[in-house]
């Protein structure tokens, strides 16, 4: 909701936050997928860039077909392909994934695209998704300016453990499964070894299920768990 709010009012940049495995790429392209949101979308999955290479690749996402050799030759094509996208009536999203791998030469420049407006209006709406120490860089004095024009903040917690216990049961509910596969037993084990962190509550339930399958198994009980999660305590040490 607050995703929808953001873009919908144009509120220009919208900060995402979370550890690892807490699922928020999976959130944005669920996002995305929502019929109320229509919006010219270009995502970058690795902001560790140049400026020019920034540049260029905004470019690129967003289908501008110019070859650039300034900076203000990028900013009078990129305006302009804003003003036109806004004369039909459409939203223009940029996505800024690992955003803790941002320096502040670059988030300045990420920050003067937001100035870009008509009519009062912002033209583009700039996601920055990261890991937590995203953080630490958005509350460095040097990006002061770019930390006040932040209008959203969401961040993403892990799962409780009826949450996780909740999450089992829509996955295998989508997966076509009538009837419950993990035991409460098992579900708890899920959830201690996962610690709630969807990537890892993945991960475990699909060991237990190979390991159900070749022990014939129709119920996954606690103990073939304990097994996999020994198995796969690597991911968690």
């Amino acid at each position: 909701a607050s995703l929808k709010y953001g873009i919908q009012e144009n509120m220009a940049f919208i900060l995402i936050n979370g550890d690892i495995g807490t699922g928020k790429t999976s959130l944005i392209n669920y996002f995305l997928l929502d019929n109320e949101i229509d919006a010219i979308v270009a995502a970058l999955p690795d902001p560790d860039l140049s400026i020019p290479d920034f540049f260029k690749l905004v470019t690129n996402e967003f289908n501008i077909n110019s070859d650039f050799k300034t900076k203000g030759d990028f900013l009078i094509h990129f305006g302009r392909f804003l003003q036109n996208t806004y004369s039909r009536e459409k939203k223009v999203l940029l996505i800024i994934d690992e955003a803790q791998r941002l320096n502040h030469e670059l988030l300045e420049q990420i920050r003067l695209l937001s100035n870009l407006e008509r009519d009062y209006v912002k033209l583009i709406n700039i996601f920055i998704i990261g890991q937590n120490e995203v953080l630490d860089i958005i509350r460095d004095e040097e990006n002061k300016a770019l930390r006040q024009r932040i209008t959203v903040h969401c961040n993403i917690e892990p799962l409780t453990e009826f949450e996780t216990s909740q999450y089992i049961a829509h996955r295998l509910s989508v997966a076509g499964s009538k009837t419950a596969i993990f035991s409460p037993e098992a579900v708890r084990e899920i959830f201690l070894f996962s610690k709630g962190y969807p990537r890892l509550i993945n991960i475990i339930c699909d060991r237990s299920l190979l390991t159900g399958y070749v022990k014939e198994k129709k119920m996954i009980a606690a103990e073939i768990v304990k097994q996999c999660a020994d198995d796969l305590k690597i991911l968690v040490d």
